[in-house]
């Protein structure tokens, strides 16, 4: 939502002192707040506590506000308070790239916009409305773009020209220049024609800004991406990285962490170097070598695709691993494909992840708060929505050889009546629980640990992380400037590849993309 100004803030939003200098910051971004209860309409971000706001920032914005406001005089724009809020959206079609022309603006937004105002002053380059939180006391990047962009990121030494292609989701592309990195605005999704176009484009547009060609082209693991065959592309060896060895880099790499260092990678699925969906990962980094230390214990994947856009299916996996699967049947009497989904786990035919994204869904479908999302982590976001306190210290997990089973857990949030909200608070405190231990189990008090990941945009995650491991007198590092879901993965991949081309024992990549 749009607000005049920082004095109109305050009747939609809950500012603390570091939201609050971010909301009125020069680069103007979205800051994600405690929602004032009751002042939107509640159709506005329905099932969560929290609200984007943003202020009135071009010319524009300012002359619909003060027209609402009665043109007052004798004020500063500053002082104005307005009750009138906006509810404000970028100009394209859900999974497209902006709008930046009138003509493309008529073809593509004539069926939604009632007017279309045009301006005889042409954008150059597309750039959504950065996104922002305060995690930790400290403020978070969830999407990168107007206002952050092209500022670097300081690698701490010189290093060969690389392009890092980014992934699927959320994706950018970095250029490492020198000592530093260029991370490009959020491009989207690479899911229809127009945003592999912007893709495309955002690319050739760094490079020629910086006046250079890669030596080295890094790009993830999974050979079906779009990003990865873009990376074929180059006349420069390609060097395939692990999803979450990335995430793990990526925050390593913005706090000049340059030894050895343990990440906790916690996201949807990437693609692992066995070929399985890994998504919940405690990994050893160290240049360009990384080991796979732990990881949450496999759940069933119903579906494969299917099961990360519909919770009910990863509930009905989990009922399953705890020898309850025939009470999906009467859990969910609606869905024709229980029955399905049931023979094919008894078969063992599914394959299987150990993807933390994939827990949160479950935990949504078990606890009867969402069976299809609308849009990607709408499940987790009202569970973590329903969190008042993280109830910690259960115990209701299982850690044996690195690998983190909450079965037990899913036991417990199986019992027939326990309320939603009781079920994400045991939920949040147990993985919390959980988690500090695995990694407890393999760090030394001092030692830094990199937080990274989709799952990192969970407020009451990241922060139980946080709060957890300094109390055992360890270092645990967020993301800040660059987004610690796959936004920032072009990050992590360009210095993985400059670690890579330093160590002279290291094999030389090749073309080929396993």
């Amino acid at each position: 939502v749009m607000v005049a100004n920082a004095a109109s803030l305050d009747g939609v939003a809950v500012a603390g002192e570091v939201e609050r200098k971010l909301f009125l910051s020069a680069a103007a971004p979205i800051v994600v707040m405690d929602a004032v209860a009751g002042a939107l309409a509640s159709g506005i971000a329905p099932g969560l506590g929290r609200i984007g706001a943003m202020r009135a920032y071009a010319p524009l914005h300012h002359l619909i506000f003060w027209e609402a406001a009665g043109r007052p005089t004798g004020t500063t724009w500053r002082d104005i308070r307005n009750d009138l809020v906006l509810v404000a959206t970028s100009a394209n079609p859900g999974g497209e790239p902006l709008v930046i022309d009138d003509a493309d603006a008529r073809r593509r937004l004539g069926g939604i916009a009632d007017l279309i105002v045009g301006h005889d002053r042409p954008i150059v380059i597309r750039a959504d409305d950065s996104v922002t939180q305060v995690i930790a006391g400290k403020p978070s990047s969830i999407r990168r773009a107007k206002g952050y962009v092209p500022d670097p990121i300081d690698l701490g030494a010189d290093g060969p020209v690389v392009l890092a292609t980014g992934a699927h989701l959320k994706a950018t592309v970095t250029v490492a220049r020198g000592r530093e990195a260029f991370v490009s605005q959020h491009v989207g999704d690479l899911d229809t024609v127009e945003t592999v176009r912007f893709y495309r484009e955002t690319a050739a547009h760094l490079l020629s800004l910086l006046d250079v060609t890669p030596d080295l082209v890094a790009c993830d693991l999974h050979p079906d991406f779009r990003s990865s065959q873009f990376a074929l592309e180059f006349d420069a060896p390609v060097l395939p990285v692990q999803h979450h060895v990335a995430h793990v880099a990526a925050i390593a790499a913005e706090h000049g962490e340059t030894g050895p260092i343990l990440g906790l990678a916690l996201d949807g699925i990437g693609h692992g170097d066995d070929g399985g969906a890994w998504g919940g990962e405690l990994l050893r980094v160290s240049g360009p070598r990384w080991e796979r230390l732990g990881h949450l214990a496999p759940l069933a994947l119903p579906g494969g695709d299917k099961a990360a856009r519909e919770p009910w299916r990863m509930a009905v996996a989990a009922l399953h691993a705890i020898g309850e699967g025939e009470r999906a049947r009467d859990l969910f009497p609606d869905e024709p494909m229980v029955a399905a989904v049931l023979a094919r786990l008894d078969a063992g035919r599914e394959a299987t992840t150990t993807s933390a994204g994939r827990l949160f869904d479950a935990v949504a479908g078990l606890a009867g708060l969402r069976r299809r999302q609308d849009h990607e982590g709408q499940a987790a976001m009202e569970l973590e929505a329903l969190v008042g306190e993280a109830r910690r210290g259960t115990g209701l997990y299982r850690l044996a050889n690195g690998v983190l089973d909450f079965a037990p857990l899913l036991v417990e949030l199986a019992r027939p009546g326990l309320k939603p909200r009781c079920a994400a608070e045991f939920f949040h405190g147990t993985l919390i629980d959980g988690l500090v231990t695995l990694v407890a189990g393999h760090a030394r008090a001092g030692d830094a640990i990199a937080l990274g990941g989709g799952c990192l945009m969970n407020r009451v995650l990241a922060e139980g992380l946080v709060a957890g491991l300094s109390d055992l007198g360890f270092r645990p590092l967020l993301a800040a400037r660059v987004p610690a879901n796959d936004g920032g993965l072009s990050l992590g991949q360009a210095a993985l590849a400059r670690a890579h081309a330093a160590d002279p024992t290291f094999s030389n990549p090749t073309k080929k993309i396993p």
